[in-house]
């Protein structure tokens, strides 16, 4: 399954070699300029989507999730902020800590 998000505009559509549309610079839009406006929104978006992998491949990390108790999470959120770093950082050091021992 595709981790790319789909968009659908709706709206009239817009014969672009007939009509006069101009951008907010006053600039006539043409099919070129909204291919270029397309690729850098596909950019953007792909850019924000996500976190880095921590594999160092374009590949999602794994993942494990477990629960604790408010009070351990709260602390665990204290020793980050304290670090200067994020709780997810604080879990990876921890379980690698037990994985080595």
């Amino acid at each position: 399954m595709s981790s790319k998000r789909r968009y659908v505009i709706a709206g009239p559509d817009v014969d672009l070699e007939t009509e006069v549309v101009l951008d907010s610079d006053g600039r006539r839009i043409d099919d070129a300029h909204v291919d270029e406006v397309v690729a850098a929104a596909h950019e953007y978006l792909d850019r924000r989507a996500g976190r880095p992998s921590l594999t160092g491949r374009a590949e999602r990390s794994p993942q494990v999730t477990f629960r604790v108790t408010p009070e351990m999470k709260a602390r665990a959120e204290v020793a980050a902020r304290v670090q200067g770093t994020k709780v997810s950082h604080l879990a990876r050091r921890a379980f690698e800590q037990v994985l080595v021992s």
